[in-house]
């Protein structure tokens, strides 16, 4: 049992330490443009969103260790697929407003940012003061 339970753990040493070198792209695409928002909307943006919703995503260290890496990547691809803020200028303009009351009704109904974001990135929850902000930027257009 002993010389089992030893096997195994070598096993899953070598496996962990082997899926590191499996490449993943955590490299930034260029910025086409920036979305048109006053500077305090972008402060937030940028707080809150734009790790997952734009082209400049800061990269943590964990984000380069296999499995979290993976998860990561993940949910990076699929922010960037479901709004893009630094390919805005791809949106045509009804895209646009789509978009921006859809992150509105996200973020006023707690999906947005996600709860498992912001158990490890305190300083992105929203005041009250930047979802009053958010809101009417948003809904204006």
């Amino acid at each position: 049992m002993r010389k089992w339970l030893l096997r195994s753990g070598i096993v899953v040493v070598v496996a962990l330490i082997a899926v590191q070198f499996v490449p993943l792209d955590t490299t930034n695409p260029a910025v086409e443009q920036d979305i048109p928002a006053s500077p305090e909307v972008k402060a937030i943006l940028r707080r809150a969103c734009y790790d997952c919703h734009s082209n400049e995503t800061v990269w943590p260290w964990y984000s380069r260790i296999a499995p979290v890496s993976w998860l990561i990547v993940r949910d990076v691809q699929e922010g960037r697929e479901e709004l893009n803020f630094s390919t805005w200028n791809r949106y045509t303009t009804q895209e646009q407003v789509k978009k921006l009351k859809e992150s509105w009704e996200e973020v006023e109904e707690g999906n947005m940012p996600l709860w498992f974001y912001l158990a490890i990135h305190r300083d992105v929850r929203l005041t009250e003061a930047d979802r009053a902000l958010l809101r009417q930027w948003a809904l204006q257009r």
